[in-house]
């Protein structure tokens, strides 16, 4: 298959009129189009999320099984999310462990968006924990370190507070092959700081649920900003101010900010209670929060995250993709096969209109069905 675009967004900078060859879902050839037909438009590579709690009615902690894992991708893929990591929320180990075996049949059914799992938690600080149970918040056990340490879970990632775990964790999860983040912590700059050198390489959703940046104590987001580990940034306008989400790319830059949703299950359909532990979390417009006004997730799509980037916060097309693809893939140490436009890379595709608006999606190389494509 040959797609020839008028606009094509790559590591190298923009192509213009540029053939993209693709043979058994994988980039093979990018050349000129030459008197090809072009289609209109831009071609971005598909986003790439690492924190998806929940999406198309199903929130992963309450559904640990490969359909609504399947539920929960397509409900993203329609947005342009062609690869993520479904997000278990502080829980028991008994849901920690049925997560993993979810997970596990998913890598090992080859599902084409699932490429591993992001355990949010439940090693954090209480006084950070956001809408997390507190009942479930513990420091680790060896038991604990089996799941997450599994291989068979493709890549792992898990979110813990320097400041509830021991560095000796940090070291035992990254030894294993784990991508460790740090956040829902009230750690100062110098636990922070320890367990970056300890082998933590992200944050977990900056700004939120985190020690702030004082003129007097940087806290964990002064350690951020001030550090080469990558952020997940929520910038649906509510998690993060447009000016504190600006600052933080241009203090960063676009290499080390990856754009999240921290979706719930309210993504992609039109749910607006769900129950969770013991609360419930409902839709206001484009917030979720408890009955005491507790943030709690989004129902932020990544095609809007990216539009509001650009639009909003005034980032160029090509440094918004590098933020929900190349970056994250990254991160997850995914970036040879995906997160790019270049040969070799999965051709998991996103053709932008000239408005922005998603008009085509391709998934290892295969057209999403048209009832899936999304609108901006």
């Amino acid at each position: 298959m040959k797609l020839c675009v008028e606009r094509v967004i790559t590591p190298a900078g923009m192509l213009n009129n540029a053939a993209i060859t693709i043979e058994q879902g994988v980039i093979t050839h990018i050349d000129e189009a030459g008197d090809l037909p072009v289609t209109a438009g831009t071609l971005l590579p598909g986003y790439v999320d690492t924190q998806v709690n929940g999406g198309g009615g199903v929130l992963f902690n309450q559904h640990l099984d490969y359909h609504s894992l399947d539920v929960l991708a397509r409900a993203h893929l329609q947005f342009g999310t062609t690869s993520l990591l479904p997000t278990l929320i502080t829980d028991c180990e008994q849901v920690m462990a049925k997560a993993a075996d979810a997970i596990a049949e998913a890598i090992e059914r080859k599902h084409p968006s699932i490429v591993g799992v992001h355990y949010e938690g439940p090693f954090i600080h209480t006084k950070k924990k956001g809408v997390h149970d507190a009942q479930y918040i513990r420091t680790p056990k060896d038991s604990e370190l089996a799941i997450l340490t599994r291989k068979d879970l493709g890549r792992v990632l898990v979110t813990v507070a320097p400041d509830n775990v021991p560095l000796s964790f940090i070291q035992e999860l990254t030894a294993e092959g784990v991508v460790v983040a740090l956040g829902h912590s009230n750690a100062t700059f110098e636990q922070t700081q320890a367990a970056l050198d300890a082998g933590a390489t992200g944050f977990t959703h900056l700004y939120n649920a985190m020690s702030a940046l004082q003129s007097r104590e940087p806290g964990m987001v002064g350690a951020a900003l001030n550090s080469a580990a990558y952020c997940g940034l929520i910038v649906d306008h509510h998690h993060v101010h447009p000016q504190s989400a600006a600052l933080a790319i241009k203090a960063k830059g676009p290499h080390y900010i990856m754009l999240v949703t921290d979706a719930m299950a309210h993504v992609g359909c039109d749910m607006n209670e769900l129950a969770f532990f013991d609360t419930t979390i409902t839709r206001h417009g484009g917030k979720l929060t408890t009955p005491d006004g507790t943030l709690a997730g989004s129902c932020l799509d990544m095609h809007q995250a990216v539009l509001n980037t650009h639009r909003d916060l005034g980032f160029s097309l090509a440094a918004c993709s590098q933020m929900a693809s190349l970056s994250p893939a990254q991160f997850m140490s995914l970036q040879n096969t995906l997160g790019s436009i270049a040969i070799g890379q999965q051709a998991n595709l996103l053709l932008l209109d000239n408005n922005l608006t998603i008009n085509n999606i391709w998934l290892h190389g295969k057209p999403v069905a048209a009832e899936q494509e999304a609108t901006a």
